[in-house]
């Protein structure tokens, strides 16, 4: 499920995907993405790992958000600022 919810200075990006990687291998993929995020975008992440799911928290100029990585599912949600949205 994708959704994208706006106003006059925010837009909200909240993504849910299922999967059966469990969660060695998702942590993987997400640790992939924040340094590609940080390679890339220059996204600032910062990775908090937990016993049954970590959390990724990105941010730079006009977005910000986190990922949360679990066993099987990554919730993705992200606010867009003025400039980006």
């Amino acid at each position: 499920m994708s959704r994208v919810r706006g106003d006059d200075d925010v837009s909200e990006i909240r993504i849910h995907r299922e999967h059966d990687l469990g969660l060695d291998a998702a942590r993987k993929v997400a640790w992939q993405w924040a340094e590609e995020a940080e390679r890339k975008f220059g996204m600032e992440c910062t990775v908090i790992e937990g016993e049954y799911s970590d959390t990724v928290e990105f941010s730079r100029a006009g977005v910000h958000g986190q990922l949360i990585v679990a066993a099987d599912h990554f919730d993705l949600q992200a606010k867009l600022g003025f400039l980006l949205g």
